[in-house]
């Protein structure tokens, strides 16, 4: 049984705030509540509220104020001498650095925040912070090395009965499922977060499993009608809550399922409008994966095939920088589908050319 969701990084003063909390509410109550404790010298309850500054700042897509804020939330735990306020700093600086692209320095934040946690007692933070690594291998498409850290988290979760980590986890393994092609079990696992979001009023959860659902609906049974009736419903939640980078990923997928559909103008416009927001706020997978489909989308309305190789050979550069696996993959599978397309042209037309000059030699004679 799951209790309501609730949110362990609004701290302090500030656990009054819900899960659900816009974010914008969040980032005022937190830089308040952080301003005071300052002023007051309270340097545990500025780490405390300096956190959720930190996370505020993060989810809208200004890394700059979140990469400041989770730095003097670190520096005042360790000048209050308090380890548990420290690991959450550091999980908070090793998140933003995943959403940077940064996964060395990632992964390195989040093995310390782990580490903190356990020798501070703080069971909560050492499990985001270990689920925070198996997100950082998860996206970079290590699914061998992570999938059995997905499930030793999510079986921790289900025993305490916390909803909103049961409800992560559940995507993230839904997640290796769908990229490796077990869409009916990607399905079921969506489906059964978004039920335990939705139970526990974890909308932010809920609307990443929808986002999860569209994609598979789109996919696998080419329901676009259905795929985008799901993404609707999720980007409201996105809307009322200010989820930047959620929204973000929401437009992408929207062009996802229109690209499959075979509408490639309209997702050109949406993947347009998804890599606009992603360079706002600084997110390079994102950017990267909205440049794959809008190079797609181009190569489909008749791009030329010399103009969409060189973009792809660029973009698999970039790729290949930031580490992503799987998106070089999807790279590599859009060029083989643009030269087959190029190649099945060329025949053609190569035909249609001896087509002609039979017919002209006929009529010659």
């Amino acid at each position: 049984m799951y209790g309501k969701a609730f949110a362990p990084e609004y701290q302090g003063a500030l656990t009054t705030l819900s899960v659900n909390s816009s974010l914008t509410d969040v980032l005022a109550a937190g830089t308040e509540q952080l301003k005071a404790a300052e002023q007051a010298g309270q340097h545990g309850e500025a780490a405390r509220s300096g956190l959720a500054v930190a996370e505020a700042h993060r989810r809208l897509g200004q890394i700059g104020d979140a990469d400041r804020a989770w730095k003097a939330s670190y520096r005042a735990a360790r000048e209050a001498g308090d380890t548990g306020a420290m690991a959450w700093a550091l999980w908070s600086g090793g998140t933003l650095a995943r959403q940077r692209g940064a996964f060395p320095l990632a992964r390195r934040l989040l093995q310390l925040a782990a580490d903190l946690g356990e020798r501070g007692g703080d069971i909560v933070v050492r499990g985001y912070s270990l689920a925070g690594l198996a997100e950082t291998g998860r996206i970079q498409g290590d699914y061998e090395a992570v999938h059995r850290l997905h499930e030793q988290l999510l079986a921790e979760a289900r025993r305490r009965g916390e909803a909103r980590h049961t409800v992560w986890a559940l995507e993230g393994i839904a997640q290796i499922h769908r990229n490796t092609g077990s869409y009916d079990t990607a399905f079921a696992l969506f489906e059964e977060a978004a039920e335990i979001a939705a139970r526990a009023d974890d909308r932010r959860g809920h609307a990443w499993a929808l986002r999860g659902l569209a994609d598979i609906v789109s996919v696998r049974d080419g329901d676009v009608e259905r795929a985008l009736a799901l993404l609707s419903e999720a980007e409201a939640t996105c809307r009322a809550m200010k989820l930047s980078s959620a929204l973000a990923y929401n437009h992408k997928m929207r062009g996802n399922v229109l690209y499959r559909a075979g509408f490639y103008a309209e997702a050109r416009a949406l993947y347009e409008q998804a890599l606009a927001e992603f360079r706002a706020m600084s997110e390079p997978r994102g950017e990267a994966l909205s440049r794959l489909g809008l190079v797609k989308s181009r190569a489909r309305l008749g791009r030329d095939h010399a103009e969409t190789t060189a973009e792809l050979a660029e973009l698999a550069e970039v790729l290949e920088r930031i580490g992503l696996r799987h998106a070089r993959e999807m790279v590599a599978r859009a060029q083989a589908e643009f030269d087959a397309l190029e190649d099945a042209a060329a025949k053609k037309e190569e035909a249609a050319e001896m087509a002609g000059a039979g017919a002209g030699a006929v009529a010659v004679r």
